[in-house]
């Protein structure tokens, strides 16, 4: 693909779907155009550069892009399959549920098929609603679970929120792993309380062992459902195969997506316990949720293939061993740059670094396309940078990664000769920190670099 067939590609972006995604992508030099996706690395269509995907989708990737066993099974269930009717029963929906079911912890064995993460979420609480008879919710601040109806009012940030209003009503907003903020509301008026064990979009927090154990107590004292998304959290992402492991607890409610599609086939999925509530309420009301486009015969057969493909390769051992490589390789450049790092978090593959400025964000996601690495910022957390990679990657890539990443601070620093002593003072960190003022300003230095280039003889 040439410059002017990409020009023209963003022009009809930008014209039928969203001109304003256009620019936002661009302005950090994230427009790229996939190809030759295998596993932890593309190469962008336009330049022949490889990338590094630390996004993975937030998370889709989990056994890596373009899997060819993976692959390969869908291109044979193509043969002679097709979506098959939501309502029809099914061996692949029975192969898939069961299979999943015998890999959660406990007594979570029952299973609702669904469409997304989104989907699954409002699934999910709709459970807990139904079984429990009553209507609040309690979520967290900086929570993100999806963009529609309860999953969209279950998000923490009022980013997603706002245009909507009035969304949901009985959901209760808490700091994460603020405890006693979730003692003082939990009553029997209660019906759930829905977090991630590690907060993506919120900026990877990892929510704290005692806060987990209170949280059990707490649903246990009163009754509460206890949910737990996992959708980005779950299949090796942190070096379990589910995050809770990491906790020794199992949840009443879990619902899950993203990876469980290899990057292939959408599906999702709500599992919960074999408790007399919910399964009382669901053999009462057995199409209490449903979905056309969710446990479909097709989706049903690829996340079939996943899982096996993650057990048979205990692909959370490589995130654990891998991730705490690539964690410690962090956690070194951020010791070297102590004056606009704050923090490096996480576990296995799922990590972020936090910076002490919301623009670093902005700055650093430009820096390190530039040296081939696609990565983002967080949604709820401008300032935390989010590394995803694929869980297959090998300790090579991973320490290829680490060289590329430094020399993309190496870069950021330049810019931070100004820009720090600027951040200082509070008006202009403001400015500096407005999203819409970042993307004018980095669209424009674009533009200069795209004429520069015009001007540059080719080789």
């Amino acid at each position: 693909m040439d410059v002017q067939e990409r020009d023209f590609i963003q022009h009809l972006f930008g014209k039928h779907i969203s001109h304003g995604q256009v620019r936002y992508l661009r302005c950090a030099h994230l427009d790229v155009y996939e190809r030759n996706r295998k596993g932890a690395t593309f190469i962008d269509a336009v330049s022949g550069r490889q990338f590094f995907d630390c996004f993975s989708s937030a998370g889709c990737f989990n056994v890596g892009r373009g899997n060819e066993v993976v692959m390969d099974v869908l291109k044979n269930a193509l043969d002679s399959h097709d979506t098959g009717s939501h309502l029809v029963l099914s061996e692949h929906k029975v192969n898939f549920a069961s299979r999943l079911a015998s890999l959660c912890p406990g007594d979570l064995n029952r299973v609702v098929l669904c469409a997304s993460g989104a989907d699954a979420c409002a699934g999910a609480i709709k459970l807990a609603k139904g079984a429990t008879g009553r209507n609040d919710v309690i979520t967290m601040n900086k929570a993100y679970h999806g963009h529609e109806g309860y999953s969209l009012s279950a998000n923490g940030k009022d980013y997603y929120k706002e245009l909507f209003l009035p969304l949901m009503p009985g959901f209760h907003i808490v700091d994460f792993n603020d405890l006693e903020a979730v003692r003082r509301l939990a009553s029997k008026d209660i019906a759930a309380i829905v977090l991630e064990p590690i907060q993506g979009e919120g900026g990877i927090h990892v929510a704290t062992g005692d806060y987990m154990k209170g949280l059990r107590q707490i649903c246990d004292e009163h009754g509460i459902m206890l949910i737990f998304d996992e959708v980005q959290t779950g299949f090796g992402r942190t070096g379990t195969l589910w995050a809770m492991e990491h906790y020794g607890m199992t949840p009443d409610i879990m619902f899950t997506a993203k990876s469980i599609s290899g990057g292939l086939y959408p599906n999702g999925a709500v599992v919960y316990r074999e408790i007399e509530p919910l399964v009382r309420y669901v053999e009462a009301n057995p199409l209490f949720h449903t979905s056309h486009g969710g446990g479909t015969d097709l989706g049903c057969i690829v996340s079939s293939a996943v899982l096996d493909y993650i057990v048979e390769n205990r692909l959370w051992e490589n995130a654990a061993t891998v991730g705490k490589r690539f964690k410690e390789g962090l956690e070194q450049i951020a010791r070297e740059n102590e004056d606009c790092v704050k923090e490096v978090r996480g576990l296995g593959l799922m990590i972020g670094i936090e910076y002490k400025y919301e623009f670093i964000g902005a700055l650093m996601a430009d820096c390190l396309a530039k040296q081939g690495v696609w990565a983002v910022y967080s949604g709820n957390a401008p300032q935390v940078m989010r590394f995803q990679i694929p869980i297959t990657a090998s300790q090579e890539e991973v320490d290829e990664l680490l060289r590329r990443i430094r020399a993309a601070v190496r870069v950021m620093r330049w810019y931070l000769i100004l820009l720090l002593p600027l951040a200082k003072v509070p008006p202009i960190r403001m400015i500096l920190d407005n999203l819409h003022v970042q993307i004018v300003a980095f669209n424009l230095v674009r533009d200069i670099e795209e004429l520069i280039l015009r001007f540059i003889p080719k080789k």
